[in-house]
């Protein structure tokens, strides 16, 4: 049976009109006091926070005869977990018009309506910042957030990040309670977790399991620089789950619930949750400057496994598994910069062990650009070691400043380098194709069609999709050409 990856942000597609029946929660918990430290974000802010010390009856690493006592990191963690209701607009204006009915005014049912989807969401600030998925909020043309205690207020969409699904969004209000982020990276195999949340039209829900896998790639988020490095556990997460809160025994933030892998649309046993120590950078950048502050290496790799023996272990004479391969490396990037070439193994990085594409890509995407990094290399029989200066996508080491944009996300788009049989008769050095329409985006609204090429924005040349990526600047204009040799230019206002 085929198997399919669903991102499961508990759709419901209901009218406008329709009422959402609610159940109110009587919070009968004891409150336990926890020692914190702060994480200072900026001058003025309320900290996120962390765990300093925690009650020794309910370490990870004190269990009953039988089970851990989860029972203080349940009663504590739900409260902090919240419903979200995003108010989508669906469907199509195109639509047939009665041109009766046009000529003399008479209103006609429109293609586009208003529908309903849920998700969860975690509060990690007192003042109202909550952390939660980004297609739980993605479109969303309004929020609604409903508290453990029943309490519903409106939120705003501070930030959000495709590459890795993380969203930051905010309520107004005061002395909220909060759920400290512990340490993913300290997450042990078989270590007991619950999943905290709100599916399938439930209220909060808590499941239990254990942690079944670290650094997991499914291939299910859908960018070219998304960054997957899951953790698998055997929790209970259904539609609705998303953006929901993975605890460890401790009552501390490791996980955001996000992804199940299942042939029947529901839980069979597999779920997925972004890492803390990926949403935790994310979130500070997003609060701090508005924009997720990516470290870009500048090199183009592949895992060192044994499909990869197999098919190139001759050509690059790598004869075991292993560290990253070095495919290519990109001019003045940071690599370059390091003295890394092409056909290089990067073993480690920071004294941590690569072993696969998850672990090299969770290590940069929890950096910043300006960060250096130790990285330990094979050239042969050689083993050198070289510090390199992370960069930004626009290949400096300062951060992107908070009008900065992602040029491909504001365009609304897939791409593909334009074949190169197809420049050489259109007579063009280069560009970027267009392979399909992201609903929502630029090129949408601009009725920019398939196959069409980018060749320049803002009047720069787009040459490849790594001129795209290196961009920062808000989209003014945009020039291309068609296949059948048509060109188009577009201004936006």
């Amino acid at each position: 049976m085929k198997r399919e990856i669903i991102i499961f942000a508990g759709v419901a597609l209901l009218s406008a009109m329709t009422t959402v029946a609610t159940t109110r929660i009587i919070d009968n918990s004891n409150s336990a006091s926890t020692a914190t430290e702060n994480v200072v974000l900026e001058d003025n802010d309320t900290a996120f926070r962390t765990n300093h010390t925690v009650d020794s009856r309910f370490a990870s690493s004190v269990v009953s005869p039988d089970y851990p006592d989860l029972t203080y990191a349940a009663e504590n963690a739900v409260k902090a977990v919240v419903n979200i209701e995003a108010k989508v607009v669906v469907g199509s204006e195109a639509q047939y018009r009665d041109p009766f009915f046009e000529f003399f005014g008479i209103p006609q049912q429109q293609g586009r309506r208003e529908a309903k989807a849920g998700g969860s969401g975690v509060i990690i600030s007192e003042d109202g910042y909550i952390v939660t998925n980004n297609h739980v909020i993605d479109k969303a043309s309004s929020l609604r957030v409903k508290l453990y205690d029943g309490r519903v207020f409106d939120a705003k969409i501070v930030g959000s990040d495709p590459a890795t699904d993380v969203a930051l969004i905010k309520i107004e209000a005061t002395e909220l309670p909060t759920l400290p982020f512990g340490s993913s990276d300290d997450l042990r195999l078989g270590e007991w977790v619950l999943a905290i949340g709100y599916p399938m039209d439930l209220q909060s829900t808590i499941t239990a399991g254990i942690v079944s896998a670290k650094a997991r790639s499914l291939g299910a988020i859908d960018s070219r620089t998304g960054i997957e490095s899951f953790i698998q556990t055997d929790a209970a997460v259904n539609p609705g789950n998303s953006g929901g809160a993975l605890v460890n025994t401790r009552g501390e933030l490791v996980g955001i619930n996000t992804i199940i892998k299942t042939s029947t649309g529901s839980y069979v046993g597999y779920s997925f949750a972004v890492p803390e120590s990926i949403v935790r950078k994310v979130v500070v950048d997003l609060k701090e400057s508005g924009v997720v502050q990516r470290a870009v290496l500048g090199i183009s790799f592949r895992a060192i496994d044994q499909q990869f023996v197999d098919e190139a272990g001759e050509m690059t004479g790598i004869d075991k598994i292993g560290g990253i391969y070095v495919a290519s490396v990109s001019d003045g990037g940071a690599a370059s910069e390091a003295g890394i070439r092409k056909g290089d193994v990067i073993t480690h990085l920071d004294g941590i062990e690569l072993n696969d594409s998850a672990i090299f890509l969770e290590q940069i995407g929890k950096r910043r650009p300006g960060d250096k990094v130790s990285l330990d290399l094979r050239r042969g029989d050689k083993e050198l070691s070289v510090v390199a200066t992370l960069q930004n996508k626009a290949g400096e080491t300062t951060l992107l400043a908070k009008d900065s944009v992602d040029v491909a996300q504001i365009l609304g788009a897939k791409f593909r380098n334009a074949p190169t049989q197809i420049c050489q008769e259109l007579d063009i050095k280069g560009g970027v194709q267009v392979t399909s329409i992201l609903s929502g985006g630029l090129l949408e609204r601009c009725r920019v069609r398939q196959g069409y090429i980018i060749t320049h924005i803002n009047d720069r040349p787009v040459l490849s999709l790594d001129d795209i990526e290196h961009m920062t600047d808000a989209v003014k204009s945009i020039d291309g050409i068609y296949p059948d040799g048509r060109a188009s230019s577009y201004t936006i206002m």
